[in-house]
């Protein structure tokens, strides 16, 4: 786990049960797990919470000490934000990725980068035992069970909420006669953080129609007026925000992201197929990702070929759906992003967005790279670089074969 910062703690000693590294969030049913498997099992339980974007230094501290206090063996912080960047992130950048055309995929690729660091966590301490607290009715436990069976084939994986069936109210009187102290009120609202955008669930996500009321969205609305904004890509890869320059991409987004969250951009509605084979609702809000995938395009557009544009947009819609499925490990994958690398050469320059709260829009770019040349035309007025006899050959030559298709049509046709 070289690629990522990393803090461990002891804890107190425990029992001699099975060694478990259990992915750790520190909410209910994460913790059910620490009690149920160091109590009810026996389990030695080496609790692991991977950062990809979603805490605060606080609330890191804050799960550590809870994690202790349930009685886990030790607990290890991952800094995953830039790792997380690296290994996937910029491959959605890079393919202008959105799953039906709505969702930027906070939440699937952020599973995919936890579940990997969890793996690599399991064979550092050499664990019997992989623990994650998925239910039976989502993607998550997917994608956790299949990154583990491929890195760490032969590791147990045990998952309590799933296979005990346990509803929330199980998981709080359980924890409460273990004299366990939390805040077990029911929110009405499921909220995930990451650096590529934040999730909502809630009543409203349950049925087919229904909108999240305006006091659901974790970022309220601050900021009115318009706000200008550049946006610096070197190579698909944004580096700079308003002329300041960054020395990682992760670093950029959060500095959008601070920008452009109090404006409320990038809310919104995702229905989609989930893996299991049923419907699904979720609201996210995503300011940053929404503004530099669109910027981004717009980039694209005006440096790229029409056909590396058409072969970029095919090879994006598998990519995204292959990853939402928790495919990341398949070797297409990494033939694909060879692909998109390969296109983003010249994919540099300034992208100009204008902020207005709920919504923004892209007004232009400039580009050493820009194909939309005045040396060789201007789009509906004047050309430089042909003739009008040039043309008319062209046009003729261009659709002979379809010429020559309706010409036998005509004549077998007897017409």
């Amino acid at each position: 786990m070289s690629a990522d910062k990393i803090m461990t703690s002891d804890g107190p000693p425990l029992g001699d049960g099975g060694k478990v590294v259990l992915g750790f969030s520190g909410g209910l049913d994460t913790s059910y797990c620490v009690k149920y498997l160091t109590e009810e099992k026996g389990y030695e339980v080496h609790s692991v919470i991977v950062n990809t974007g979603g805490f605060t230094e606080a609330e890191l501290k804050k799960a550590e000490a809870h994690a202790y206090k349930l009685g886990v063996k030790t607990h290890t912080t991952v800094n995953a934000v830039k790792s997380y960047y690296d290994k996937i992130i910029k491959f959605l950048v890079f393919g202008n990725v959105l799953k039906n055309n709505t969702y930027p995929l906070s939440v699937s690729a952020e599973r995919l980068s936890q579940a990997l660091s969890i793996a690599e966590h399991v064979q550092h301490l050499q664990a019997d035992i992989v623990a994650h607290g998925s239910t039976g009715a989502g993607n998550d436990q997917v994608r956790f069970d299949m990154i583990f069976n491929i890195m760490i084939p032969g590791v147990e994986i045990c998952t309590p909420i799933r296979d005990l069936k346990l509803s929330r109210e199980d998981e709080i009187a359980y924890l409460k006669s273990k004299g366990v102290e939390m805040n077990f009120e029911k929110s009405m609202y499921s909220i995930n953080k990451g650096l590529w955008g934040t999730s909502v669930g809630g009543k409203e996500t349950l049925n087919s129609n229904g909108m999240l009321p305006e006091e659901a969205w974790p970022t309220q609305l601050t900021k009115k007026g318009n706000e200008s904004l550049e946006l610096g890509f070197i190579k698909g890869e944004l580096y700079k925000v308003n002329g300041k320059t960054f020395t990682h991409p992760a670093e950029a987004i959060e500095e959008l992201q601070k920008i452009a969250g109090p404006y409320a951009i990038g809310r919104d509605i995702h229905v989609g197929d989930t893996i299991i084979g049923i419907k699904g609702r979720v609201g996210f809000e995503a300011a940053a990702p929404m503004i530099i995938l669109k910027a981004h395009h717009a980039l694209e557009k005006h440096v790229l070929t029409k056909w590396q544009l058409n072969w970029k947009d095919q090879l994006a819609l598998f990519y995204g759906n292959w990853l939402h499925e928790g495919q990341i490990l398949d070797p297409v994958m990494r033939d694909i992003e060879a692909f998109f690398e390969n296109s983003q050469q010249n994919v540099t320059g300034k992208v100009f967005v204008e902020l207005m709260p709920y919504r923004f829009q892209v007004t232009g770019i400039e580009s050493e790279y820009d194909l939309m040349s005045n040396r060789f035309g201007k789009y509906g007025e004047m050309n430089n670089g042909w003739t009008g006899q040039d043309v008319r050959g062209f046009s003729k030559i261009f659709g002979n074969q379809t010429m020559i298709y309706h010409a036998v049509k005509q004549t077998a046709d007897g017409k």
